[in-house]
């Protein structure tokens, strides 16, 4: 069967980027230069709660936030799921967003997979893949969370 190829639209951005306000950042680094350090500071400084995910560095802190080794482990309900993982692994990914309840999942640039993409949409979630935030919210003229 042909996989149907996953499309954004700008619509649903904007959706996740205005009602989403806790974010879990699945590949969280202390990096200053990987794009997953840049694109948290930069969430933050739009007024997003920020919760980092990193095996590997659980109970350190990235920009003074808790680091977290799954998306299990977060004490607190989340809106969006931001994936920065190789794309062999974004479907286990989606998988645990779906688990843990969060209302969207985002599969960063270069993050590709069609079929995870489709498991999140069957299970309610919105979706958006191989788009940035960083550069979606000034492309829509959206500046953060919307606080109702």
């Amino acid at each position: 069967s042909i996989t149907m190829e996953f499309q954004n639209n700008d619509r649903d951005l904007r959706i996740i980027l205005e009602t989403t306000q806790t974010i879990a950042l699945v590949g969280a680094s202390k990096k200053p230069d990987r794009a997953s350090n840049e694109v948290m500071e930069i969430l933050l400084s739009y007024g997003y709660d920020v919760i980092p995910v990193n095996p590997s560095l659980a109970g350190e802190k990235i920009f003074d936030r808790k680091v977290y080794a799954t998306l299990a482990d977060i004490p607190q309900p989340v809106d969006m799921v931001d994936i920065f993982r190789n794309s062999a692994f974004a479907g286990v990914a989606v998988d645990e967003a779906i688990a843990i309840g969060a209302k969207c999942v985002w599969l960063q640039i270069g993050v590709i997979d069609n079929a995870a993409a489709r498991r999140a949409t069957n299970a309610g979630l919105k979706v958006a893949m191989n788009v940035c935030p960083a550069e979606e919210l000034p492309r829509l003229g959206i500046d953060g969370p919307t606080h109702s």
